[in-house]
């Protein structure tokens, strides 16, 4: 009579085993990814940034099998987005458009809650210089124009950026500095204003990033006087350099951005996010939007390369902060 709970409990202990030895399986990770991505971009909707930003994701989606979708998330000229992402899990689905306007805003702003050093930097996409721009009403035909207009009457000419520490502002200021002009900055809350507050009367002249400016340009609203690149911008071959306008070196502001994600990422979504994104930028397609749009697709060759392409330009940033005395004044 006793041997046959013994044999019962036998039988339910040798049946579980198999239970047992598949949990495992049953709740092992899933392939990554295995859900649609958000991918955060600090710029409003319908400028340059996010133009190509949408179109990278299109195509990031074809490379990864879920869709992308593209959350903007404007403020504080990109810190309220940084700060959001920053939070998010490290789990691969919260991913950032991160830019050296980042780089620039945490030396300007100390107390805002990011670190761009931080975020798990997973590569570089792109760089785009800034085009100094006027209305096409402006009298304004060269920078010794403006220069001129500037020092007859310090104070009065504005300037329009999309945000302290944007890439519209550093340029500004740096320009301010090496010419000796007194202008005023005035901030808006993203680069697609810079265009009509020129339009309006409100600002005098603005660094709109050349994916910003080049509809514009296009469409004849604007005249562009100087680029801040190194040498000429390819779609704009008859735009001087700022330093060739000014007869300097030292005047390379472009700006670039890439992908990031929150703090800590798995170094395995890390690697394939990289090889995505790599494997997205040789879509003909999107290179020709890039290149139509003025900026150059820049790729670091892997993670590591652009934490330390973000560390280089923390120093670069804070040279160029301190030697044109940039503030958020």
């Amino acid at each position: 009579m006793e041997s046959n709970p013994r044999r019962r409990l036998l039988l339910k202990s040798l049946l579980a085993l198999p239970v047992a030895g598949a949990q495992p399986r049953a709740h092992a990770a899933q392939p990554y990814p295995s859900r649609p991505i958000r991918l955060v971009v600090p710029y409003a909707a319908g400028g340059g940034p996010d133009i190509h930003t949408r179109k990278l994701a299109e195509r990031l989606a074809h490379v990864l099998g879920q869709p992308v979708v593209v959350e903007n998330k404007v403020g504080a000229g990109g810190i309220l987005a940084a700060e959001f992402v920053a939070q998010q899990p490290a789990d691969g689905y919260t991913l950032m458009l991160g830019a050296s306007t980042h780089v620039a805003q945490k030396l300007l702003q100390p107390g805002a809650k990011f670190d761009p050093m931080a975020f798990t930097h997973i590569i570089r996409v792109g760089v785009s210089p800034s085009v100094l721009v006027v209305s096409a009403s402006s009298p304004y035909r060269n920078v010794a124009d403006l220069a001129a207009a500037a020092r007859r009457a310090p104070g009065t000419l504005n300037y329009a950026s999309g945000g302290i520490g944007s890439a519209a502002h550093v340029s500004g200021a740096a320009f301010a500095s090496a010419t000796g002009i007194d202008v005023v900055h005035v901030p808006y809350k993203g680069s697609v204003e810079i265009v009509p507050s020129l339009l309006k009367g409100d600002t005098q002249f603005g660094f709109p990033v050349a994916a910003t400016a080049m509809p514009q340009l296009a469409s004849g609203k604007v005249r562009a006087l100087a680029v801040t690149s190194a040498s000429r911008a390819a779609v704009l071959p008859q735009v001087p350099t700022l330093n060739e306008a000014l007869g300097r070196k030292d005047l390379d502001l472009d700006a670039w951005s890439g992908i990031w994600a929150p703090p800590r990422l798995p170094a395995a979504i890390t690697a394939r996010l990289h090889a995505a994104v790599m494997q997205a930028l040789e879509d003909p397609g999107l290179r020709r939007t890039y290149a139509d749009m003025g900026a150059v697709i820049a790729p670091t060759p892997a993670p590591q390369a652009f934490s330390r392409l973000v560390a280089d330009e923390t120093v670069r940033l804070r040279q160029i902060i301190d030697k044109n005395r940039i503030t958020t004044e």
